[in-house]
């Protein structure tokens, strides 16, 4: 139980009790009957002192124990709580809880006690770390001020009413203050985190699927101080289709899977929290002398092509990828191409960090000759598409591609891509493929655990490709395995999984489709490299 910080008397649903605090848990006993219950603090979103006529705004539902007890006190404390609790249908979801402890005696000494409790339990709370693989890297600082962009269009559309019916709440719980943006079109929030001054905020943080992350993230690092800006802690709140990140994060806390709304919640209750972890981010650079950065995928072939394709099936939510799996096993494509990879073991750079800046300023007069495409073979001019987890539906549907970006670090393990890869890189021989899928975080939606080995911080790509021959059968097992994360172990010999640091793929089919995020690139070579800990992610 722990030394005790502080002990009371309290009026509690009607009941005189003793109250105790300690560093990690608030204990509440009956002077006449009944067994103790014990509160964690790490379950305790904030609290916050009432007077009497204040008791309407202490809100409360579900399992809350809010309310006039019937007492004549005219002060009292509120506890804010999100416990995990079992559900019904099978495993565990947070839930609101809300104590009130009434005080008795003179109106004003009241106050001041129930004030002098909530400041207690509100710091003592805040002390108490969860436990992530990736570790606790900082806090962000109190009082909170978080910039908080939303999609309205993400998902099946209901991103701002979610919001309003669980996080705002949660929010002023936990006496986060936040400026609310609804974006309005494509690059809306890219073009507003490249300009806005972001001392005004302590955090950023979406409610979305991964396509707004995808322009937050891009639009930090084409700022000419894209190093500090990067590491402005990163809040995620699912409000999309498959909602990769959110569904990592929540894995990597060591959680049971969650969904929907359930999933919202927690990760709502780490936004409150505030505590922040490292994040790697993957330099992309495309044939057009594209240069982006990426936070969850890159993917060529089926994957990808699901991806993209089930967007006419958004209207039933999570359930598009499901149907889109079916509806592309029925016409399985073989994509011909060459992988190349440098493995984790071996990450030794190719060239100084400053030949490699250089690379990337004489990339485009090395390339340009080698990236036109014929009718036949699209590769130019694709808009960015906002598809695994997200959607704005205000997006044209083209747009032109901007000029590589030198800003961000080096990429010293690669070489321009008109040029062949390092010696010291592993070409794969098989040149048929139906998809290739490199992973920087666990979930490829919330549904789906593509890597079960990553972590947040790793420095790996977790490359899978699946190679031609496989049958329909065998690759819908693959897929089925992958929402518990075991489709590594079926030894299927056409399903390959390594380790990697840099990666380039070599597409020679002429059509297909390639992703970064869940986002449409152009079609045509693209490599990548891994920077660790690049990022800050709220994720514990």
């Amino acid at each position: 139980m722990g030394e005790p910080l502080s002990c009371g008397e309290f009026s509690v649903n009607g009941h005189s009790c003793a109250v105790c605090l300690t560093e990690r848990e608030l204990t509440v006993r009956r002077l006449v009957g009944g067994k103790p219950t014990v509160v964690s603090l790490a379950d305790c979103l904030g609290a916050r002192a009432h007077r009497k006529q204040d008791a309407d705004d202490a809100g409360g539902d579900d399992d809350s124990d809010e309310g006039d007890d019937g007492t004549s006190s005219s002060a009292f404390f509120s506890v804010y709580l999100y416990p995990l609790r079992q559900r019904r249908w099978g495993g565990f979801a947070r839930r609101r809880v809300l104590q009130q402890f009434h005080v008795s005696g003179d109106p004003r000494e009241g106050l001041q006690e129930a004030r002098r409790w909530a400041r207690a339990i509100r710091e003592t709370s805040a002390r108490i770390r969860h436990h992530t693989t990736g570790g606790v890297c900082a806090e962000v600082k109190r009082p909170c001020r978080i910039l908080l962009l939303l999609n309205p269009h993400s998902g099946k559309g209901q991103a701002h009413t979610l919001f309003r019916t669980h996080v705002q709440r949660m929010l002023q719980e936990a006496a986060v203050r936040y400026t609310l943006i609804i974006t309005e079109r494509q690059n809306h929030a890219r073009e507003l985190v490249r300009e806005a001054d972001l001392s005004q905020w302590d955090a950023v943080a979406i409610m979305s699927g991964d396509g707004l992350l995808f322009e937050v993230v891009n639009g930090l690092m084409e700022r000419e101080d894209w190093e500090k800006a990067i590491k402005t802690p990163l809040g995620v709140l699912p409000g999309g289709s498959g909602n990769a990140v959110a569904a990592s994060i929540h894995h990597y806390c060591g959680l049971q899977p969650m969904s929907g709304e359930d999933l919202l919640v927690s990760c709502g209750f780490m936004l409150c929290k505030g505590l922040v972890s490292h994040l790697d981010l993957t330099s992309v650079h495309t044939a057009s002398n594209q240069r982006l950065f990426s936070f969850l995928s890159l993917a060529w072939g089926f994957v990808a092509d699901v991806d993209i394709e089930s967007e006419k099936y958004r209207h039933v939510g999570a359930a598009r990828f499901t149907v889109g799996t079916l509806v592309r096993l029925a016409s399985l494509r073989v994509y011909q191409g060459q992988l190349s990879y440098l493995p984790a073991e071996d990450s030794g750079s190719f060239s100084s960090p400053e030949e490699s800046v250089e690379s990337l300023n004489d990339v485009s007069q090395q390339i340009s000759t080698s990236s036109e495409c014929s009718d036949d073979s699209p590769c130019t001019n694709h808009s960015l598409h906002n598809c695994c987890n997200s959607n704005n539906a205000l997006k044209p549907k083209r747009t032109n591609q901007s000029p590589v970006s030198v800003l961000g670090p080096p990429d010293s393990l690669l070489v321009p891509l008109d040029q062949p890869v390092p010696a010291h890189w592993t070409v794969v021989s098989e040149e048929d493929f139906v998809l290739v899928l490199a992973m920087y975080q666990s979930h490829l939606a919330e549904d789906l655990i593509a890597a079960p080995a990553s972590r947040l911080d790793d420095g790996i790509i977790h490359l899978i490709y699946v190679k031609a021959g496989i049958s329909r059968a065998a690759l819908l097992h693959l897929f089925l395995a992958m929402e518990k994360g075991t489709h590594l172990s079926i030894n299927c010999p056409y399903v390959v999984y390594v380790k990697a640091r840099a990666l380039r793929i070599v597409p020679y089919s002429p059509k297909g489709t390639i992703t970064v995020d869940g986002e449409l690139v152009e079609y045509g070579p693209v490599q990548a490299q891994i920077h660790s800990s690049l990022a800050r992610l709220i994720a514990a």
